[in-house]
């Protein structure tokens, strides 16, 4: 027998983090390399969205250029902020039946 999980629309989880410009860049690729990322949005020290990037499976390489583009120039104008990455809700574990 073959459980599969069926989304139930769940919620997304959503992690922030803090960053100075000079490390902007650098973390973003290391979110967008770690998978299962939905959305990553950039905040600046007050809160207020600097920029908001949708992701979808299989957005790699040269579609995802022009955002990392904009993001070195956000980093470059920016100090600190924070970035708010939203995950795929994670299945729940399957336990084996016999």
């Amino acid at each position: 027998m073959t459980e599969t999980y069926t989304p139930r629309n769940d919620p997304p989880r959503s992690e922030e983090f803090q960053f100075s410009g000079d490390t902007l860049l650098a973390k973003i690729k290391e979110i967008i390399r770690a998978g299962n990322v939905r959305r990553v949005i950039i905040k600046n020290e007050e809160g207020r969205v600097l920029i908001d990037i949708p992701l979808t499976l299989g957005v790699v390489g040269t579609l995802l250029a022009p955002q990392l583009a904009a993001i070195g120039a956000i980093a470059a104008l920016v100090l600190k902020g924070s970035i708010v990455i939203e995950k795929e809700a994670e299945p729940p574990a399957v336990t084996p039946s016999m």
